[in-house]
């Protein structure tokens, strides 16, 4: 809180923003604002609910210094902006940019509400940055619907990939030190989503489907990413790792196409270039559209494409640790605030991690603290103290240790593949 204490005029919504993060930390397993205020001691959910929907703060400016807070302890010069997007499952119709939509957290089309985050990776640790809200066109174009969502008149239409272009404008202009953004295929595919980035000299690794025309020869010819990979002799293909996964080294083939592809501005000084992945079980493919300011090596692109998960591990951790998904409001307001306190309370976890991290011995048979442990600790130690904490502490080593273990085995039946049979 001490990042941002000062955007909140009055001490109640200072001290209930406190609260509200605290709850957030906690070990509830809903958090709304009924469930927070019982855990902070309140008589009714009231402090809560306006905190969210009346009190008088800017969760624009706490997002501005949260964001400044992150990159104070993460700040790398090579490291990768990321963009994704995640669905919450909704009723009714009321709630804002709610409609019938693909959500990727259901995989299908369901009545969902799509928020679009940029998340910050670097060398220390990751977590989320900044949020946007997506408004599809059947909201925009009704003014009257957003009205009475709080939607301010100035807010018109724009395409998701837009909504990132614009995060990762707002990064850049804010001095946040990076040198490369990922994608999925969503925004990869966008040519100006790329263009945008390189008007930022940004280097990037978007993936793009596997139809995704391929300009050649100076954009004379265009051929199916697809298309591409077939064509490729055996020996075009290299086995490397796109980093440490929870089973091991995540080794897939790459293949690189260097300096082929090219977009339609004669005048864009870089190097475009197609990355290709190949499952080494299953033999499926994936596809990256690469550019960057200056030459670049194959395991840097590699690197990159592997960061890109590191989105996906921010979701997960939002949503099951400190309940991202778990808001019950309806207004845009609302949304944003709830949001931004929910993001403040992950990036708690991922610098208290980064930090254990940072001061734990070499080699003393645990694995590194993560965000889920850290939260049981916060709890154990600082919102819900208990009388014996050296049981607790006992059960934090004994589940890190058998972690520990647990992968190291995993470790080496991925290096020696004959043990898995």
């Amino acid at each position: 809180m001490g990042c941002f204490a000062g955007r909140f005029g009055r001490v109640e919504p200072r001290r209930a923003a406190a609260e509200f993060v605290t709850g957030l930390l906690s070990d509830l397993e809903v958090k709304t604002c009924w469930q927070l205020a019982e855990q902070a001691g309140h008589a009714r959910p009231d402090a809560m609910q306006r905190l969210l929907y009346r009190a008088v703060w800017d969760s624009d400016a706490v997002r501005d210094d949260l964001r400044q807070l992150i990159t104070d302890r993460f700040g790398d010069p090579d490291a990768v902006l990321v963009v994704d997007e995640t669905g919450d499952l909704k009723k009714g119709t009321h709630t804002v940019g709610v409609q019938r939509q693909y959500s990727g957290t259901a995989g299908r089309i369901e009545n969902s509400q799509v928020g679009v985050f940029l998340g910050y990776a670097g060398r220390d640790g990751h977590t989320l940055i900044d949020r946007r809200v997506y408004l599809p066109a059947s909201w925009t174009d009704d003014r009257q619907r957003c009205h009475a969502a709080g939607v301010p008149d100035e807010i018109e239409f724009a395409t998701k990939s837009q909504l990132a272009a614009d995060m990762i404008t707002a990064a850049i202009d804010a001095g946040v030190p990076a040198g490369w953004a990922a994608a999925d295929e969503a925004y990869g595919n966008s040519a100006a989503f790329r263009a945008h980035l390189r008007d930022h000299r940004l280097g990037y690794v978007l993936a793009v489907s596997c139809s995704h025309l391929i300009p050649i020869d100076g954009g004379k010819v265009k051929v199916r990413a697809d298309r591409a990979a077939a064509e490729l002799p055996a020996s075009a293909w290299q086995r490397r790792s796109a980093g440490a996964g929870s089973r091991g080294p995540r080794y897939y083939d790459w293949a690189w196409l260097d300096d082929v592809c090219t977009d339609a501005d004669p005048d864009d000084a870089g190097r475009h270039s197609l990355l290709i992945r190949r499952n080494a079980t299953t033999g499926e493919l994936a596809f990256y559209r690469c550019w960057t300011p200056k030459p670049a090596t194959l395991a840097q692109l590699v690197r990159v494409a592997g960061i890109r998960w590191t989105v996906e591990e921010a979701f997960q951790a939002a949503k099951s640790q400190v309940g991202l998904d778990q808001h019950q409001v309806r207004r845009w307001d609302s949304w944003h605030r709830f949001t931004t306190l929910a993001l403040a309370a992950l990036a708690v976890l991922a610098i208290c991690a980064a930090d254990a991290a940072h001061h734990d011995p070499a080699d003393t048979g645990l694995i590194k603290l993560t965000v889920n442990e850290v939260r049981r600790l916060i709890n154990a130690c600082i919102i819900r103290p208990i009388s014996d904490l050296n049981h607790r502490l006992h059960w934090s080593g004994w589940r890190r240790r058998h972690q520990a273990r647990a992968r190291r085995s995993h470790y080496t039946r991925r290096l020696n593949p004959e043990l898995q049979h």
